[in-house]
């Protein structure tokens, strides 16, 4: 808990908590003492959390807090949607991939190595075809 909450007070005195305070609607003096993990009368809530994020765009706080439950914070990338046609097509075309390599390798009942590697890519393939499918229904 410690460290995320220094997380959050570090990126809140790195931003520049006047122009970071205003951005937020409040007296920069009472972001101050609420990011303060030394300050026990104040405490920051998760809208001024979310603010926090939203505008620095600094992560060390979400960094800190996913680490202290043992997770990895990872950017990612969202994919760029195709016409709602084109991607169903290549995700059927991906996931019959993945059919046809999985009952290739199990005809003769034992999965090499090198069975287990394509399978994994093809399946990667695959996941990758899911997300710009999502992100093609979301915008169709």
């Amino acid at each position: 808990m410690e460290d995320f909450l220094r997380a959050c007070h570090t990126t809140v005195k790195e931003s520049g908590a006047e122009e970071l305070a205003g951005k937020m609607c409040m007296a920069h003096v009472s972001l101050l003492q609420r990011s303060n993990p030394d300050n026990a009368a104040h405490h920051l809530t998760i809208e001024h959390l979310f603010g926090v994020l939203l505008h620095t765009q600094d992560m060390r706080p979400l960094i800190a807090l996913a680490d202290q439950f043992g997770f990895d914070l990872v950017a990612r990338e969202k994919p760029v949607a195709k016409p709602l046609m084109v991607a169903l097509g290549h995700l059927s075309a991906e996931c019959g991939d993945v059919g046809r390599l999985i009952f290739d390798a199990a005809a003769d009942n034992h999965i090499s190595q090198h069975e287990k590697a394509q399978g994994e890519k093809a399946i990667l393939e695959a996941i990758d075809a899911l997300q710009v499918m999502r992100e093609s229904l979301k915008a169709a």
